[in-house]
This record gives C-alpha cells, structure tokens and sequence, in this order.
C-alpha cells in the first residue's frame, strides 16, 4: 500500500464516521423563547421539521408555530400522541398549536402518517400543575370544523391529481424500455427492434420518469435525508439514483468503465419509481374521503329556525339561535339546538344521533337533540344548548379527535430503512476502499463498479413493493367479498384485533321493529286477534304500529273494514273492527275502560324480559291478548359470533338499552359481555376503557353515535346499511351489514399479513445474500464478482419473488360459516357506574302494577321517593298525571 492508499482507506474510515454521527448523533436542540409566560418557537416544514428536538419548561403554555412549505397528505396534519393533541397544517401556510406540557420527560411529534418525526425536551418546572392540553380554539363550531375538512379535502384530490398525471407519464414511457430489455435478456428474443435497446432512445424515455415521475420521491428523499433521516423514500431516491447516475455515465461514456460492465438499468429506473408511484396514488385515493364524516354530520343541522321574538314567529338562520330562544317546531321539522321541551307532544326520531330505531315520546319538561326530527306532533322547545356546545357539536369534535389520536401503523419497511440505508452506504464506501487499495487494476474502475454494484442490488425495489403489493390483492379480495377496506392500516391492524365491541341496534339486531309474538288469552286464535289489532292499528302512524300491521300482510292475513277509528294521545287506539270493538295500547289505555288486564300481566312480563315491547289488546271489553314488537336479532349474528370466539376473538356487545334488555339479546346471540346503559357521547370512553385495558379493539356500528367510537377504535367497522356518516368514520365498511363480514375482514387481514411477512422474507434475503456478494467477499475464494448487470438481475428476481408470492394471495376465498347452534351463556352485564349493579330489590310498577327491576328501569322522583317503570309508555301515563297513579289502590 502506497501513501495514496493510506489517504482513500483513512477517507472511507473517516465517511463512515461522519455516516454514523450523520444518521445516529446528537441532535442539536432549540430552546422557545419565553414572553408574557407564554413559550413561543417556529418550526418549518419541509421534508421534516426544523428544528426537530425543541426545549420547552413544564406546565408553561406552549405555542409552535408550524410553518408548512409543502403539499401532501404526509405533513398535513401533526399529532402529539402522547398530549392527545392533533392539528391541520394547511399547505403554504402557518397554523399556530397552542398546548400545555404537563409532564416533564420527552414528548413526541410525528406527521399524521407517522413518517416525520420531532420532540418535545420538557423540562421540570415551578409552574402550578396544569390540567389540560388543548388546541385552540377549545370549542370548534361546525362551520370550522368543516373549513378545516374542506382544505384537508381539497389538498388530498390535488395530490391525487397530481400522482395521476405521473404515473401515467412513468407507465407510457417505462412500458416500452422494459419490454424490450426484458424480452431480449431474459428470454433471449431476437425479434426485438433495436431502436428500442439503444441506449439513447432508453435515456430519453426513462429521463423524465426520473424527473418528473420519480420528483415527489426525490424532493422527499434527499429533503428526509438532509434532515438526519432516512425512510422509503430515501432508499428509493438512493437507489434509482445510483442506477440512473451509472447508466448515464455508460451511455455517455462506456469507454471509462470495462468492457463486461457496460450494462445500464434504465428499465430498472422506470419501473421502481411508476410502481412506487401506484402505491402511493392508490393509498391517496383510499384516504380521499376522510373529511366526508364531518361534512356528513354536518349535514344533519336544520339550516334555520322557528323563533318566537316580541311574541311573534320569525324564521332565522340557526347560529343566530341563542340559549334562552322559544323555538315552534312543526310536524316533521328537524330540530334545530339541543332544548328543553317548554309545550306540546310528539314522537320524535332521534336515529340519527342515538342509532335506536324506536322514535321517543317527548312532552313538557323533556329534552330534544338538535339534528334529530319531529314527528306528526307540534312542539314549543326553549334553546339550552347551541353552536359548539350542542350534542351535534361535541359529536363531530369527537370525531376529529378520535381519528386524529388513533396511532398510525409504524409500517416495518420504513424501521427497517433507518439503519438499511446507512449500513448499505457504509458497505459501498467500505467496498470502494477495499477494491481499491486491494483490487486488481484498473483499480478506480474495478472499485467504483463493485460499489454501485451494491447500492444496485441494495436498490429498495422488492422492499417498497413487498407491502403494497399484497395490500392491493388483499383490499381486491376484499372488495370481491363485500368488504371495503378505507386504508392498508386498517388491513394491517386488523390481523392482530383480540377484542370486536358489536353496536347492538342496526349490527346484531335489524335495526326497526317487527312483529314477534302473538299471545291470545280469549277465545280468538292468533291469527283472528292479529287481524283485529292489525285492522285497529293500520291507520296508526306509529312505528309500533306499522310494524304489528306489516308483520300481519307478511302473513297474508286480510285485514277486515274498521270505522269509527280514535287515535288517545300517550295510550293506544279505539275502532270498531267487523262489528267489534277493539282496543290496542297500553295497560292503562285499557284500564281506563274498565278492563281487568291480571290475566295478560303474565304474558307482558315475559315478553318484557325478552327485551321485547308488549301491546296489550281487547275486544268487546275483554283481555284479547298481547301483542310483542322487538328489534330482532340478524338470522346470522349468532354464527357470526361462534366464529369470531373461535378466531380466539373476544365479542362484547355495547348498548343503550337497560341491563334487562341487553341481557335477553345477548344471550340470544352468545355474547358473554356486555356493556350497557351507555349515552351515545360515552361510546367512545368504553372503546378507550378497553383499550386500556391491553385489548386490540375493533368497533362494529352502522349509527351516527358511532362515529366516534369507530374512530377510536383500533379498527372501526361500519355495516353499509348504516349511516353513511359512520361508514366515512369507519377503516372498513361491511356492505352486506351482516357480522360474518367482520368474520371476513379478520380471515383476510391474517392471510395478508402473513404474505406481507413472506414478501419481506423474499425481499431481505437477496439483500442479505447479495450485497456481501455484490462487495466481493466471494472473489478471493472462487473470482467471482457481481457486476451491475447481475445486481440489476439479482434485484428484478427479488421483485419478481415479491410478486409472484403476492400473486398466491389471490387462491384465497371467503368461506361461509357453518351452521352452529348458539351456546347457553349467562351474559355478564356492566355499566358506567358499577353502584347501580348492587340494586337488586324489585319493585312495582305503579301503572300496570307489574314487578320492576330497579337496575335499568325507568325512573321518575317525586319528592324524596322513586319510582320505576316497565316502559316508556308506563312512564308517559305516569308523566301525564301522575297523582292520579300514586292513589290508586294497589292491585
């Protein structure tokens, strides 16, 4: 070794020093500034954040100013996970975050795709504890909400835009380079013209799909790596770059290199970087529509409202509403603001924000929820709750913050890339040094070779296409099988779900009342006492109604004449059916007509602790029998649950209803957990409490108050019949609306992730094989070395590994379940506030006089006592007078 060759080995020594202070090093750190005991520092992004370790003291308010100088969907939102605190960053603009760091330690940031990376250093200080972290605004209106959603939208179809117009660039002008190589190299066909193997003509082709195709890759690349990073992006810059630069430099002049390394890979090029592109496109489509939830609840809001001003009634718009306002609402109006019901009765739907099919009877001193709509009655309501603070409001807000702190999947391509890319640019240089002070003459060429010839075969092709590739044949599959997956997170997340919370209405029941028992206690049959109910109710404009009336047509049943039809308001209906007097409604509806109802009571409590609804009847003043409406349960939510407890799942359902209820629905499908008696805004809390817990939890819901939890959720699962304001908060989307999709989804999220792990196999190995060769350790033993051209082969075979094992992901199918019979189970019951479960004393109805459960009853307190309720509708007639009932004699 000559001086020389001291200097080239010291320099390769020293390079790879630097590479490792340059990768792994001490970041430098900025202090925020401090004035008027607010913390202030401005952090530009671009490729990164800069600065990305920042010092702040604790429990003093924070504000970052984020300077965004780009676009993507990459850096468009930031996330402190660990805060609970999410922000927009509009592109080519500054969004200041305000928050509060109430822990000492380290905080970090990421870009809501996780790729990005930042920290916070907070460091103990004297400052009183604070209690909270927050965005400001604190109380985001609707209006905002949906500006905020607009720009996100907007930007993320220009990017789709945009990604469109370069893969179709890099598509047309790759297909003919790789066609000709690879039809003449690798199958040895001499029919290719040669105008399309001519070097020249393949530079110019290829030349812009570097450029222009591969631009978004490079910008992010060289950007991640001027920041002390390196993620996908990098590998890939690095990569094309390397087989780019070594292709012009043989194009331009192959008299400089040696005659068997004469080779260019421009095929390569062109291909890496337009499937690269595809990926990201198809992965941009797939989050196109996130914003629609919001835009979604949105759309639920009445746009004015009837106000009483100075006596008379105004029509305004609805933010001009204020706390306080009497507001008419007519029959089938939407209400506007969450209120108090000041006079009047009427059922009301509240579907759209409870996802409880039964509409709820509403009189004086009730509450109604904004969004939701009036039914054939006219109410006079005073405002209590508008703008941010209505139930809509704090909805959508939850919304946004359940999707903004769910984590995104750290994707094992890009940790693997953050030491892949230094170790690979460590061996190249260490491979340089060593041909070139070792290597046979002409050194220069020879070590030159050899080290490109590793950043060839290091070259992230197979690696960048290992995930992709198997996502897009597990979301076609997917698709075929009636499920629609948002995102590759959610079909990589799936996979390891442990735990599945089942809204009860809509997902294991259908979500509307149907006729489920006929119970005649007379001398009628049960299909002449359903015609006379059915006849009696077919002029009812009750759901209860309509659905004893449909259940009556779906038996063919004719329903004979009626006159003389009464509708009493809160009890039932009168009409004179055939000739005979009916009555349909409730126990008190015939009580007031004097008719003795001990010998129905029997077959009401049954059915009640079914959790099914009793309509008690008579004909010609006597007990006719009982009629039960229920929301059934799906024919195959049973066997759908059978399968997921197989799959080692755990299935808990999640409901409204009281623990009675629950429980008889529960058991009917297998369920052994349940949680009960939980308020639409408490959905996503019980995600979080499982979460807790150490579950992986997938939500299933088809309801507008379940878009928060289905955001919250690891994975949310939207059944299609829903609403579609569940479904856009959703990561898959069940479009049939029957569990065994769920079923599905998981079989499918496994299969995949276990190609995914075979990809990567296939992927690493040649990696792991061929760079040590490509470097030459095989030389002394045997002479051989790994030209470019075999690197080039060596890397298209790992890609070509990569998708022909993706490939056999298509043979899967979704199997149907089997038949099974549910097992017996004794459903465990919990609610929000476990003290309740300790009340087990019954009590009586003072209504009906049937024995009450107090544990999820209806309750009403009058003075210092309480009493409960087997329904609502014993509830209403208690409401209307309740003196009347706490005299009457006991029965």
């Amino acid at each position: 070794m000559n001086t020389f060759d001291f200097g080239v080995v010291a320099a390769a020594v020293a390079l790879i020093g630097v590479l490792g202070w340059f990768f792994f090093g001490k970041r430098a750190v900025r202090d925020a500034s401090v004035a008027g005991g607010v913390q202030r520092i401005e952090v530009t992004v671009r490729g990164g954040y800069q600065p990305d370790v920042i010092r702040v003291r604790q429990n003093v308010p924070l504000e970052i100013v984020f300077d965004r100088r780009e676009s993507g969907d990459c850096t468009s939102r930031v996330v402190f996970a660990d805060l609970g605190v999410s922000a927009a960053l509009p592109a080519f603009a500054r969004t200041t975050v305000r928050l509060t760091p109430v822990k000492a330690g380290t905080v970090g940031f990421a870009c809501g795709m996780n790729m990005i990376h930042g920290r916070l250093l907070v460091e103990p200080g004297d400052s009183p504890e604070a209690t909270t972290t927050e965005v400001l605004p604190a109380a985001v209106l609707p209006e905002a909400a949906a500006d905020v959603e607009d720009t996100q939208v907007a930007e993320r179809r220009a990017e789709v835009t945009d990604l469109n117009r370069r893969v179709a660039v890099g598509t047309v002008l790759t297909a003919p380079v790789l066609f000709a190589v690879m039809a003449h190299e690798v199958f040895g066909a001499g029919w290719v013209p040669g105008l399309l193997l001519d070097r020249w003509l393949q530079l110019a082709l290829i030349t812009p799909v570097m450029f222009y195709t591969g631009w978004p890759i490079h910008r992010t690349g060289w950007l991640t790596l001027r920041n002390r990073a390196a993620d996908m992006n990098s590998l890939i810059t690095l990569g094309t770059t390397a087989a780019y630069v070594f292709s012009l430099l043989v194009t331009l002049a192959p008299e400089a290199l040696p005659a068997n390394a004469r080779e260019v890979y421009f095929e390569a090029v062109g291909v890496i970087l337009t499937l690269i592109l595809l990926g990201r496109l198809l992965e941009a489509r797939a989050k196109a529509g996130t914003g629609e939830a919001i835009r979604a609840l949105l759309g639920l809001r009445a746009r004015t409202a009837r106000v009483v001003r100075d006596g008379t009634e105004v029509d305004v718009s609805v933010e001009d509403v204020t706390v306080g306002d009497e507001v008419v609402i007519r029959p089938g109006e939407k209400i506007p603001v969450d209120a108090v019901v000041v006079s009047g009765s009427s059922a009301v739907d509240e579907s759209m924000v409870t996802g409880e099919p039964m509409p709820v009877t509403k009189r004086a001193g009730d509450t109604v929820v904004g969004a939701t709509v009036n039914g054939t009655g006219s109410l006079r309501v005073r405002a209590a709750k508008v703008g941010a603070d209505s139930m809509l409001a704090q909805i959508i807000r939850l919304v946004q913050q359940a999707q903004a702190s769910k984590a995104p999947i750290q994707r094992l391509a890009d940790a693997i890339s953050a030491y892949f890319v230094p170790v690979v640019i460590a061996v190249a240089i260490a491979t340089f040094a060593i041909w070139f002070v070792a290597g046979p003459p002409p050194a220069l060429t020879v070590a030159l070779v050899s080290a490109v010839s590793v950043l060839i075969i290091a070259c992230p092709c197979a690696l960048g296409l290992a995930t992709p590739l198997s996502i897009m044949v597990g979301t076609g599959k997917g698709a075929r099988a009636g499920i629609l997956i948002r995102s590759a997170e959610a079909l990589e997340t799936a996979h390891r779900l442990n735990t599945i919370v089942l809204d009860k209405t809509g997902t294991v029941t259908a979500g509307k009342p149907v006729l489920t028992d006929v119970r005649p206690a007379g001398d009628l049959t049960e299909a002449e006492l359903l015609e006379l109910v059915a006849a009696a109710e077919a002029d009812s404009e009750h759901p209860l109604a309509a659905a004893i009336v449909a259940g009556a047509r779906a038996r063919s049943l004719a329903l004979p004449e009626v006159t003389g039809f009464d509708s009493i308001t809160g009890k039932g209906v009168r009409a004179t059916v055939a000739g005979r007097e009916v009555l349909v409604g409730n126990v008190r509806l015939l009580a007031d007509a004097g008719i003795d109802t001990t010998a129905l009571a029997s077959h009401a409590a049954e059915l009640s602790g079914a959790g099914k609804t009793a309509v008690f009847a008579a004909v010609d003043g006597r007990p006719a029998g009982v009629i039960a409406v229920a929301d059934t349960v799906k024919a195959d939510s049973g066997a759908a649950i059978a399968a997921l407890e197989k799959l080692g799942v755990e299935v808990v359902m999640l409901t409204g209803d009281n623990q009675r209820t629950a429980a008889a629905i529960a058991a009917q499908v297998g369920v052994r957990r349940v949680l009960a008696e939980v308020l639409p805004e408490h959905k996503a809390d019980e995600i979080r409490r499982l979460q807790a817990e150490g579950r992986r939890v997938g939500m299933v819901g088809d309801g507008i108050n379940d878009a928060p939890a289905l955001a919250a959720a690891d994975v949310g699962l939207a059944i299609g019949t829903g609403t579609d304001v569940a479904i856009e908060a959703a990561d898959i989307t069940l479009i049939s609306g029957s569990l065994t999709g769920v079923v599905t989804a998981i079989r499918l999220s496994r299969a995949t992730m276990r190609n995914i792990r075979q990809n990567l196999f296939f992927a690493l190995i040649y990696n792991a094989l061929g760079i040590p060769v490509a470097a030459g350790v095989l030389y002394p033993l045997w002479g051989l070395r790994l030209s470019p051209m075999l690197a080039a082969a060596a890397m298209a075979l790992s890609s070509l590994s990569v998708v022909a094992n993706a490939s056999r992901l298509r043979r899967w199918r979704a199997t149907p379940l089997p038949a099974t019979t549910v097992p017996l189970v004794q459903p465990h019951v919990e609610t929000r506030e476990p003290a309740i479960m300790e009340q087990v004393v019954a009590v009586t109805d003072p209504v009906c006089g049937m024995p009450v459960d107090p544990v999820g009853a209806i309750g009403r307190t009058i003075g210092a006592e309480t009493f409960y309720f087997c329904s609502p509708h014993c509830a209403a007639a208690f409401d209307a007078d309740h003196d009347r009932w706490l005299t009457r004699p006991a029965r």
